[in-house]
């Protein structure tokens, strides 16, 4: 039998933060006072981000709170539905990223942390990236064998200024022609696919065939989708590819490319579609290919050229050279 410890031993240690001990008794808070008492107890706050980010949390927190006025059952109902959330989380699904995604917070933090200058634009990750892709040579086929249709995927690396950037590395993943990730099939796929990482040449090129993707709905049987349900909302994403592209000297690009004429285009689940990342994917005729392979059967093309934006770092030391 389990005994329990006195309540002396099991008594919680008193916790003070500089000044605390010192400040007047607070109690009694009320709808109008209790926003100020919780910020008041944020001035012991390990640094001032911390400081800062909490403070605003409680402020727009509370601020929601108010205006809406839930009910104690509705307040229930939004802990089990953010419980259920992280339940819903494991190694191959990240059901919190696409809560992000979904109410459009993974694009606005995107936009206040990219700008474009003249540069590739960038978008969300997604739920279904996946460290670790396998290493590809440019020309090789990163579909695993999966049915579908053929589909050469070319493009080039290039600086803000134009010039190529080789040896940069590219992170590529997209679904199959039912809409469907390898992480969402791994028993029919036997592993990964369709994802793979490669290098870019001398000229700053890649090129890699696989299988035409397909537009198709994130995953809805959890509380998210329950959520776009009952807000009215579809949870279909356009056909694309995804590039996560990392070069020394330049900041970190992730993105999408869009199929042109995608009937989700103005209307994508996770708001990421811009139009200088929508490029047609070309029917061609059997015959010779972009990578100057010879094919007995039709296949898709799709071209784009990136570009990347200097890294901060970089172009400070860069206008420090210059003012020499």
């Amino acid at each position: 039998m389990i005994q329990c410890r006195s309540a002396e031993r099991i008594r919680a240690p008193a916790i003070v933060r500089l000044g605390q001990d010192r400040a007047p008794s607070m109690r009694n808070f009320d709808e109008t006072t209790i926003t100020e008492a919780v910020l008041g107890r944020l001035t012991g706050a390990s640094d001032p981000r911390i400081m800062e980010i909490s403070a605003a949390l409680v402020r727009h927190l509370h601020a929601f709170v108010s205006e809406v006025r839930p009910t104690v059952a509705e307040w229930q109902a939004g802990i089990a539905f953010l419980t259920e959330t992280g339940r819903m989380c494991s190694d191959t699904r990240q059901e919190f990223v696409l809560l992000s995604d979904t109410l459009g917070v993974s694009m606005l933090v995107d936009a206040i942390n990219h700008s474009t200058r003249g540069t590739t634009e960038s978008t969300v990750l997604g739920p279904f990236y996946v460290e670790g892709a396998p290493t590809m040579f440019n020309g090789d086929d990163i579909s695993a064998g999966l049915a579908g249709e053929p589909l050469i995927v070319t493009g080039s690396v290039r600086g803000g200024d134009g010039a190529p950037v080789a040896g940069a590395l590219v992170d590529v993943w997209h679904s199959d022609g039912g809409g469907f990730y390898d992480v969402q099939q791994l028993d029919r796929a036997g592993g990964l696919a369709m994802r793979a990482r490669l290098v870019t040449g001398v000229d700053g090129g890649f090129r890699f065939w696989t299988i035409k993707p397909a537009a198709y709905p994130v995953p809805h049987d959890g509380p998210v989708g329950r959520m776009l349900q009952k807000q009215g909302r579809h949870p279909w994403r356009p056909a694309h590819v995804h590039f996560m592209i990392q070069a020394a000297g330049y900041a970190q690009l992730i993105t999408h490319i869009f199929a042109e004429g995608d009937p989700y285009l103005n209307s994508d689940v996770v708001f990421g579609v811009k139009d200088s990342l929508i490029r047609p994917f070309v029917a061609m005729a059997a015959g010779a290919a972009p990578d100057g392979s010879d094919r007995s059967s039709g296949f898709f093309h799709l071209h784009y050229d990136f570009a990347l934006e200097r890294d901060p770092e970089c172009r400070q030391a860069d206008l420090k050279v210059a003012a020499r």
